[in-house]
């Protein structure tokens, strides 16, 4: 990931889906292939595949995706 091609946003709200994930959900997600290529307009949508636990959708973590793409643009 080349993070000095990142605004202050996007690494923070990469930071927060790391923390809250672990590093492993990132580097193998679709979300930093994107981040990587430079596809700064889709990366909202890949943020929004993670709200999935226990096989349901959580309103919080919703919640908590929508925050971080709405940060990350």
């Amino acid at each position: 990931m080349n993070c000095w091609r990142l605004t202050d946003n996007q690494f923070d709200a990469l930071v927060s889906f790391t923390y809250n994930l672990g590093s492993g959900a990132l580097q193998r997600s679709t979300l930093r292939w994107k981040v990587n290529r430079e596809e700064h307009e889709a990366a909202p949508a890949e943020f929004m595949k993670w709200v999935w636990a226990g096989g349901r959708k959580l309103e919080g973590l919703i919640k908590r995706r929508e925050a971080e793409g709405d940060l990350y643009l």
